[in-house]
């Protein structure tokens, strides 16, 4: 069945009870599914995913997904493969393609370097470096080395 409204908008009712709704002014399908999966696809591309559980994937035109979760969770995956995660304390985890990882939360931000390497800087600027080596190196907010234990 299909109806095609006055402003343009289309909507068409499949025999599988698929619902694809056309909104001509915004330039939108909206289609929902009989198992209550819901696709809207947007004309820059963007095509969101909306779950019967409450989960949304949002794909944007650039090919970065983004997952919201019903928890309060997110995670997105860029084109280049770095995964970033936000829990629902705020904290965020990013996952780099060269392995790199950094967590960011309210009190400092660390990021971890593939051979051991841990580099934190706290909310107040001062900074702190652990070499695989068991080297730690402090320093100020101003940069100013404050500790360096060099093996």
């Amino acid at each position: 069945v299909t109806i095609t409204f006055f402003n343009g908008d289309v909507k068409q009712i499949m025999p599988d009870q698929t619902v694809i709704y056309y909104h001509a002014h915004a330039k939108t399908t909206h289609t929902t599914y009989s198992d209550g999966l819901e696709v809207l696809q947007f004309s820059n591309g963007q095509i969101e995913k909306h779950y019967p559980d409450g989960k949304k994937e949002i794909t944007f035109p650039d090919q970065t997904i983004m997952n919201l979760f019903t928890d309060g969770q997110e995670e997105s995956i860029l084109p280049d493969g770095t995964i970033v995660r936000v829990q629902r304390d705020g904290s965020k985890t990013i996952e780099f393609n060269n392995g790199q990882r950094e967590l960011h939360t309210s009190q400092f931000k660390r990021r971890e370097y593939p051979d051991g390497t841990v580099k934190t800087v706290y909310t107040n600027g001062q900074q702190e470096t652990k070499y695989v080596s068991g080297r730690v190196r402090i320093k100020d907010k101003d940069g100013n080395i404050i500790m360096d234990t060099k093996l």
